[in-house]
């Protein structure tokens, strides 16, 4: 049987409950197949345990079990059930729809036609498409919002964290080599000459297609935004707040049919045509002519960096305080410029960093601020940016002096753990049960008690 602590080690305990909403996803060419279990009106797939088997596995985990797997959905589905009951928790299935169909939209807008996604993802048509993707992010909201209120009480004291790395030390695994980063980034800017160039290829562009050319047909050929461009800049049933603000604004106050003039935004320079407006919806096209800095104007960017990281080093700013006053990155900038890694701590894993940065780490240590250099951000954009080493820390075992908070995270999901467990036991009498036979398995709960045969 897989050690549940090394499980939540691995995943988290909040993966353990909710793997199945918070890595599903429809794949392409995918189809869900038989039916696991059936708990009040929600159902567990067999796809379901196997997508949990396989992302077991990706993550590292040498010995797997499907009886253990089937039970973390199983546990999951009866929180689901027990969610839309209680009235505390708000109902969002409004929103969740609108959600679904901003998600279908953004879908569709990456294959040239409708036809041909629902193909790919092998679907009769968009209404059992949408009805999965619902139903998907459902079980995510209400999974979630049941867990956190089982749970919003749990805490740990200094002793007990102590008695928990002394009973599971020898469980614990080795902690890879990591660092703590800090990072101060900028969009680098675009010259006057640069953007006028820009708005004035949008301009003749809009004049073409009003002597007569297509806007698909111009969208096509000139738009560089990936998503749209294959379909004639077409985006289909964008609510309101879906877009950036600059977008949005200008698209809302065109009559349908009419074509913006050129509109700046994060993303670059865009035209917008409004195709049809309906309630909180709208159809829009556009052609975008991305922001994308010349060589000049990076190194204009890496110059002024250099200048920052120079006043850092000789003490007249701190990082700190460089990092909330020119920083364009608004997810650490008011963070000190912590880069977070992925468990939400500011330790990174040393072979996850990516090569752009560690080539640039190389040779330097701890305090230390990299010169400016260029990157791309996560939607493929160009920044640069300055780095510092706040700590480098060496593979190690886990120990309280090392490891504390750490030991203490794991200390809680361990608690959260009992918590919902002690949960899951009181609801199962009075929840309808059904486990496919196949399933001939030992579990923690009295699952299998409680179902029915089939």
């Amino acid at each position: 049987m897989i050690d549940k602590l090394k499980i939540a080690f691995l995943f988290g305990i909040f993966m353990m409950f909710f793997s199945v909403n918070t890595s599903a996803q429809l794949k392409k060419g995918q189809l869900v197949d038989g039916i696991a279990a059936v708990i009040g009106d929600e159902i567990v797939l067999e796809s379901d345990v196997e997508e949990q088997l396989n992302y077991a596995k990706q993550q590292g985990a040498g010995e797997t079990n499907r009886c253990e797997f089937l039970e973390s959905l199983l546990n999951n589905k009866l929180l689901v059930v027990q969610a839309k009951k209680d009235t505390l928790i708000e109902n969002r299935s409004a929103m969740i729809k609108e959600q679904a169909n901003a998600k279908y939209n953004q879908l569709v807008s990456q294959f040239p036609d409708e036809k041909t996604m629902l193909a790919a993802y092998k679907f009769r048509n968009q209404y059992e498409m949408k009805n999965a993707i619902e139903k998907i992010d459902t079980d995510q909201y209400y999974g979630q919002a049941k867990y956190q209120r089982i749970t919003e009480k749990a805490d740990v004291t200094p002793n007990e964290v102590t008695d928990f790395y002394n009973q599971f030390k020898t469980q614990l695994p080795q902690i890879k080599d990591e660092v703590s980063l800090s990072q101060i980034f900028m969009y680098p800017k675009l010259t006057e000459k640069h953007k006028e160039e820009l708005i004035a290829r949008l301009k003749k562009i809009k004049a073409d297609i009003q002597g007569g050319e297509s806007f698909d047909s111009q969208a096509r050929i000139y738009s560089e935004d990936k998503g749209s461009a294959a379909t004639g800049g077409l985006m289909k049933n964008v609510f309101k707040g879906q877009m950036v603000k600059p977008f949005e604004a200008a698209a809302l106050n065109l009559q349908e049919g009419e074509i913006s003039d050129p509109v700046e935004s994060e993303f670059g320079y865009h035209i917008i045509q409004l195709v049809k407006k309906s309630g909180k919806a709208y159809d829009a096209r556009h052609i975008l002519l991305m922001a994308t800095p010349t060589e000049e104007e990076i190194t204009m960017a890496k110059t002024k960096l250099d200048s920052i990281r120079g006043l850092i080093q000789s003490g007249k700013i701190t990082f700190k305080e460089a990092s909330f006053k020119f920083s364009d990155d608004k997810r650490t900038k008011f963070n000190a410029g912590v880069i977070p890694g992925a468990d939400g701590s500011n330790k990174i894993e040393r072979e996850s960093i990516p090569g752009t940065i560690t080539y640039e780490l190389a040779g330097l240590k701890k305090g230390d601020i990299t010169t400016a250099f260029d990157d791309k951000d996560e939607r493929d954009r160009v920044v640069v940016k300055i780095v510092k080493i706040e700590d480098d820390i060496a593979a190690h075992q886990i120990t309280l002096e090392t490891d504390y908070d750490r030991i203490k995270q794991l200390a809680l999901n361990r608690r959260r753990n009992e918590m919902v467990e002690k949960y899951v036991n009181e609801k199962i009498p009075t929840t309808f049960v059904s486990i496919d036979g196949r399933y001939n398995c030992e579990f923690k709960s009295n699952w299998k008690k409680a179902s029915i045969s089939k």
